[in-house]
């Protein structure tokens, strides 16, 4: 069975970067599509950014367009995602999530993905 695990969460001051990883263990995810999702206290869950298996296709929210960046690399079996500029609103637990196709149609819809991990808290300071 697939799990996901997601590191690289922290404190970071308004302004900064990190770089969120998402690992498979228990089989390989190469051949799902994978995305990000965010959920801030008191807010629902949101979309952030998608890639389907090749990594050929990105999509993001538009809240984060331009300075986050969604990546693979299936011969590591991860999916990563760079976030530049980061602002107080961006504070909230990251979550990735698989599903066995991309779809441009729902790939924003987290009812669509079917293996979850466990999520790693970002913290931006103002």
């Amino acid at each position: 069975q697939v799990q996901l695990h997601e590191s690289g969460g922290g404190l970071v001051q308004a302004g900064g970067s990190l770089r969120l990883s998402c690992t498979a263990s228990g089989h390989t995810i190469n051949l799902y599509a994978v995305a990000w999702f965010r959920q801030a206290p008191g807010k629902e869950r949101e979309f952030v950014a998608a890639v389907n298996w090749s990594g050929r296709t990105t999509s993001y929210a538009e809240s984060v367009k331009g300075r986050f960046t969604i990546s693979r690399d299936n011969a590591e079996n991860w999916v990563a995602l760079q976030m530049n500029n980061l602002n107080a609103e961006d504070t909230a637990v990251y979550t990735c999530a698989a599903r066995p196709q991309y779809d441009h149609r729902d790939y924003a819809d987290p009812l669509k993905y079917i293996i979850w991990g466990q999520g790693t808290q970002v913290s931006v300071s103002s």
